[in-house]
């Protein structure tokens, strides 16, 4: 290879310096030989760049070959990295599946419960974008109450405390929602809701919270923009509400048994142990703050004659309508007010001086004594004996104000009934 460079490069002076200067010097009368060696070296010099221009071609169009493949390369590769990244995300999502859980349920309060579900579904499929809305159904009327809300404009007011068209349609359907472009969405353009007219609503994903074919409400999420959400939101935002309906169900069920425990089934008002319980922190926190308490202690009169003369249910509506006439009397006054036992009922008067709370005593006293009741057709009326006690002034604890209040509703007994005793 090095020998064929080298006799080029020897060749190369001798066929185009010294053999035209050769031929034009020494043989000028041969003009004929000249010219063909000038159309030999034309021929070789066209011959040559038309070779280079083929090949020149030849190279631009691989080149342009290998770069259209570099392109969808790296087309592919971008779609690739997308697709990675929406996996990913994807993966994300599903994989904070249990910490959703425990996120639900550490909580059996209805109202955390539903706030841990709009924060999740916020965060995670609207990326605190636009506004999320928690509807619970109320049961007697069939209808949707605005619950919580989540926005990503703090000043935005939500005027659809019962919801607009689209939460109508999940309602009705029980079924999932995807509005892409509300806009163009045929399903709802012979009936536009009021409301975009106030608050844009541009893109929706709506589900339900649906347990064992019990309806609880509706978690809805909405952005000003069109094709914001899609259909892997809306799966997404299914599974949030198919976790949230079985917290939500677990939470009316805690708060059922809570209050089984905690509430007079008859009367509604907290029992005796709840009081007990409300008493003793209560004069904890009086010591703590030397602000005295007052209890009353209300025993209806002659209660066991009303069950004799009209029956143990003419009995159950005294107490009912005992309790409704307590909870009137006591409107706007910080109370606490549980049916003690049988006929007998206590109120915790927290804060109050005994003289205001022997008033108030007296004029619960005439409340329950003006009213009339019909018992099997026949009008009649209730009195109640009322005896009064307080801390720290007439008993050192909880247990000793109890047995004050109700040694002095036995006084107000004693003295002829239809009384208030003050100890």
């Amino acid at each position: 290879m090095l020998k064929t460079f080298a006799s080029l490069i020897i060749l190369f002076p001798v066929l185009y310096l010294f053999l035209p200067v050769y031929l034009t010097v020494f043989l000028l009368r041969k003009p004929l030989l000249l010219l063909f060696f000038c159309l030999a070296n034309a021929a070789v010099i066209f011959y040559l760049s038309n070779r280079h221009s083929r090949r020149a071609r030849g190279l631009k169009s691989e080149t342009d070959s290998l770069q259209e493949k570099l392109n969808l390369l790296k087309d592919e590769n971008f779609k690739e990295q997308k697709s990675n990244l929406y996996l990913q995300e994807k993966i994300s999502r599903y994989q904070s599946l249990k910490k959703i859980v425990e996120e639900i349920n550490k909580d059996m309060n209805l109202d955390t419960v539903a706030g841990s579900i709009s924060s999740i579904a916020f965060s995670l499929v609207a990326n605190n974008k636009g506004s999320c809305l928690l509807y619970l159904l109320d049961q007697d009327h069939q209808r949707l109450n605005l619950f919580k809300a989540r926005k990503e404009e703090r000043g935005l007011v939500i005027k659809e405390k019962e919801g607009d068209i689209f939460d109508a349609w999940v309602l009705r359907h029980s079924s999932a929602l995807l509005i892409e472009d509300a806009n163009n969405d045929f399903r709802f353009d012979l009936e536009r809701p009021k409301s975009l007219d106030l608050r844009q609503v541009g893109s929706l994903a709506s589900a339900p919270l649906v347990n064992e074919n019990k309806f609880h409400g509706i978690l809805r999420l909405d952005h000003p923009k069109p094709y914001y959400y899609t259909q892997d939101d809306l799966r997404f935002l299914l599974k949030i509400c198919e976790l949230g309906a079985l917290a939500i169900e677990n939470s009316k069920l805690f708060k059922a048994v809570h209050d089984l425990a905690t509430h007079d089934e008859l009367t509604g008002l907290f029992t005796k142990g709840y009081l007990c319980e409300q008493l003793k922190e209560e004069c904890l926190r009086a010591a703590r703050h030397h602000h005295p308490i007052q209890l009353l202690m209300l025993d209806i009169d002659l209660f066991k004659s009303y069950n004799d003369k009209f029956g143990h249910t003419a009995g159950d509506l005294v107490l009912k309508k005992i309790s409704r006439d307590i909870a009137g009397a006591l409107k706007g006054v910080h109370s606490f007010t549980a049916r003690f036992g049988g006929e007998e009922f206590c109120v915790i008067l927290p804060g109050m001086e005994k003289e205001k709370a022997r008033l108030i005593a007296e004029r619960l006293r005439e409340k329950i004594a003006e009213g009339k009741i019909i018992l099997r057709r026949q009008e009649t009326g209730v009195s109640v004996s009322i005896g009064l006690a307080g801390f720290p002034g007439d008993a050192s604890s909880f247990e000793e104000l109890i047995q004050k209040a109700d040694r002095a509703m036995y006084e107000a007994k004693k003295n002829g009934r239809n009384r208030v005793c003050p100890l």
